[in-house]
């Protein structure tokens, strides 16, 4: 937004803005044609125990603020804590052919007077990652964000040395803004954390780029691609 001169005293200040506080996300069903996002209950724990802590754990979790966990007791203990959250507040992915959770991920660092919302605490299991019910998780999410609860920023935030999370996020149309250093610190390492978000100015053209990515039309018969989401952002060709 470009700034406006204050008439007292000639300074430049920001425009003015709609105050009306956005609303608090609640615990819905956000339902897609490949994935539903509904509340996390204890009940989730199982499926995505069995998924999340396969020969891959190591690397699933190495960048998550939790480890892999020791044994299904404590996952379970885990998942029971984050569904009574609310900020962060747990969204359970459920992939719609086989009726279980895939993934979690989380609206957090709620603030309905500056309207501000981040998306984060992601898991996708490896049955969900570089999927198009991950994709349209991330369409519903923004779509509730911005649509019905009339945020004005949308936030996304990682460990810088995380390469997939920076390029899902410029995949997903979030803009970068900048590192913030010696951020945080997570299993007792340094965390410098990249910014990105995206504008309720912004949303209407990513919205598009979704909905034309998600449509049928942009897939083969083998299920693959025919334009990429970064292009139709134009942030690119992968």
């Amino acid at each position: 937004m470009e700034p406006v001169i204050d008439r007292a005293t000639g300074l430049p200040i920001g425009p003015e803005v709609d105050t009306t506080p956005a609303l608090r996300p609640q615990r819905v069903r956000l339902e897609g044609a490949h994935v539903e996002l509904v509340p996390l209950e204890p009940a989730h724990a199982d499926q995505l125990y069995e998924d999340a802590h396969g020969p891959d754990k190591d690397r699933l979790w190495l960048y998550l603020y939790e480890a892999p966990f020791p044994d299904r007791a404590s996952f379970q203990r885990h998942i029971e804590d984050k569904s009574r959250s609310q900020d962060p507040l747990f969204f359970a992915l459920i992939d719609k052919k086989t009726g279980t959770a895939q993934g979690y991920a989380t609206l957090m660092r709620i603030e309905p007077l500056h309207r501000v919302i981040e998306v984060g605490n992601i898991l996708f299991t490896p049955a969900m990652q570089r999927s198009i019910a991950a994709t349209e998780t991330m369409y519903l999410l923004a779509r509730y964000v911005f649509d019905t609860l009339r945020y004005r920023r949308y936030e996304w935030k990682c460990n810088d040395l995380n390469a997939p999370s920076k390029r899902a996020a410029q995949r997903l149309g979030f803009s970068f803004e900048g590192i913030f250093r010696q951020h945080v610190i997570v299993k007792g390492r340094n965390r410098d954390t990249a910014w990105y978000a995206m504008l309720d100015s912004e949303w209407p053209q990513r919205k598009r780029a979704f909905e034309l990515w998600l449509s049928p039309e942009n897939f083969d018969a083998d299920g693959r691609q025919k334009t990429s989401l970064s292009v139709l952002n134009g942030a690119g060709s992968s």
